[in-house]
C-alpha cells in the first residue's frame, strides 16, 4: 500500500468491496444484520483461505504468505 491519503490504496479496496458485493450482497438477501455479519465473515475466510487468486500464481492468499514466509526463513542465498 501507498502513503497515508494515497489514490492508489483506495482503488484496492474498491476493488475488493466490488467483488464482496457481486459474489454475495446482490445474491442474498439479510433478514438480519447479524445473518449478514455471519455471511460476510464466511465469505472473506473462503476469499483468503480457499479461493485461489491469478496474481498470486493461483495460489491463496495464506498460501502466498506461507510461501514468502518459507523463502524468506531459507534466507538470501536459498532463495535463489
Amino acid at each position: 500500500m501507498g502513503r497515508v491519503g494515497s489514490a492508489l490504496d483506495n482503488a484496492v479496496i474498491e476493488s475488493w468491496h466490488s467483488t464482496l458485493e457481486f459474489e454475495l450482497r446482490r445474491l442474498e438477501h439479510f433478514a438480519t444484520k447479524a445473518q449478514g455479519r455471519r455471511a460476510v465473515a464466511a465469505w472473506i475466510e473462503d476469499y483468503n483461505r480457499d479461493r485461489r487468486h491469478s496474481a498470486l500464481g493461483m495460489a491463496s492468499p495464506i498460501e502466498h504468505e506461507r510461501a514468502l514466509r518459507t523463502r524468506a526463513d531459507a534466507g538470501p542465498e536459498q532463495a535463489a
